[in-house]
């Protein structure tokens, strides 16, 4: 596969999401919308990445930082506008460009990449992403002539009722020479009915040249969906949320029940590891091997789990790092916590991580027995094989010694635990 560039439109308002968010910055599966697509332009090689903004410019930059090439498109006058908005800065270049939505997340790698070979391969002017649906409406519909080339694409609110029971939609993603393409968005003339440039125009002025325009199929309808709803923010959060679940339990991860499980885009399980039912497991967390958690466990951002450790009913984990054979079964808080290797944690035991200002680390070392009801108030270090008796409050700074057994509120030194 040839060098390419890549164009993501992030521009548009969203105004059907009712937000003061910009649409591409809102989350399917705790990931935005938009780092899904740019995740597409990684997975092609992308030489190069622009993403047009225009509605709430200011935040969107913020979000993408310095990884891609920022346009800014002055007025949103459509997506034509949108995508002759990088014309200067692409002054030169006579490659392919892959032109995505920033509001589809649920487009597949393999596919682009399909469509990109394909493209190159064949050597078309430019090369469709399109499926079939039974409810096309919405969609661009592809036209076709009598020999089944493609002549047209043409939106809803400007198709005849004959084209609107075309169900071959266009998905929105197109791999096009650059020169040509933008010779051809020169002609776009703007559209009447909606006061904007449809970038969808090229491809008459292709064909009008000559010029050949190819199309690959996705067997999945759902790939191109665009998020402008929060309907269709919570359907593609569905969708995501079984693909992920399903890669999990294709590598050798059980989810016992797939319906009553949450798992965040980024999460690593590692083989023989058991999800029970009602688990909520978010972004950036690891989770070693034959592990099991859950069931009602939810594990938040920044949680290191080794191999062998079991967390049960009713347990929050927080940027914590738990050691491997390490036990903690029921109604217990770790947050800022450092957990040794077979470490047993009593039900209700909580680490008081937070003083009202700052976040505290609570060090808890190998092989030591946290009774029920413990509070450990950090900063505070539990010492090897230590013991701290139920219901026993570890105050801010008085520290456990290794092998010492500590009762009381605070707790005090009442022995020693023997090997």
């Amino acid at each position: 596969m040839r060098g390419i560039i890549t164009i993501i439109l992030a521009a548009g308002k969203g105004t059907r999401m009712k937000s003061s968010k910009p649409k591409v910055l809102h989350e399917v599966c705790g990931k935005p919308i938009i780092s899904y697509v740019l995740d597409i332009a990684s997975a092609v090689s992308s030489l190069k990445t622009y993403v047009v903004v225009g509605h709430k410019a200011d935040v969107v930059k913020d979000f993408l930082g310095k990884g891609v090439c920022i346009v800014e498109q002055k007025r949103l006058l459509g997506t034509a506008d949108a995508v002759r908005s990088a014309e200067k800065l692409l002054k030169g270049y006579n490659g392919d460009i892959l032109l995505l939505c920033g509001d589809t997340p649920l487009l597949n790698k393999s596919i682009i990449k399909k469509l990109v070979r394909g493209h190159q391969r064949k050597g078309a002017v430019c090369s469709i992403l399109t499926s079939y649906i039974d409810n096309p409406s919405g969609y661009g519909r592809i036209i076709r002539n009598t020999i089944g080339n493609v002549i047209a694409i043409r939106e809803e609110k400007d198709a005849s009722c004959e084209e609107k029971k075309i169900k071959e939609i266009n998905v929105g993603v197109y791999c096009v020479n650059s020169k040509r393409l933008f010779e051809a968005l020169a002609d776009v003339k703007i559209n009447k009915k909606k006061r904007e440039f449809y970038l969808t125009d090229v491809i008459e002025i292709f064909i009008s040249q000559g010029l050949d325009v190819q199309t690959i199929e996705t067997s999945d309808p759902v790939e191109g969906m665009g998020i402008n709803t929060r309907e269709d923010l919570a359907e593609a959060e569905r969708i995501m949320r079984l693909r992920i679940l399903r890669g999990f339990m294709l590598a050798g991860v059980t989810i016992v029940d797939p319906s009553t499980t949450y798992i965040g885009a980024d999460v690593k399980i590692g083989q023989d590891t058991v999800i029970r039912p009602f688990t909520f497991i978010e972004n950036n967390v690891r989770i070693g091997k034959n592990c099991v958690i859950g069931p009602f466990c939810r594990l938040r951002p920044g949680t290191r789990i080794g191999n062998d450790v079991s967390i049960g009913n009713f347990t929050e984990v927080s940027r914590t790092k738990i050691s491997p054979k390490t036990k903690m079964m029921h109604f217990s808080y770790l947050g800022d916590s450092v957990v040794g290797t077979g470490v047993n944690i009593g039900a209700g035991t909580i680490t008081a991580n937070y003083d009202g200002k700052n976040k505290n680390v609570t060090h808890i070392g190998d092989g030591a027995f946290i009774g029920c009801d413990s509070v450990l108030i950090a900063p505070v270090k539990i010492g090897r094989n230590a013991i701290t008796g139920a219901g026993s409050v570890v105050t801010r700074g008085r520290d456990v010694s290794a092998n010492n057994v500590v009762v009381g509120v605070p707790a005090k030194v009442v022995g020693k635990r023997k090997d």
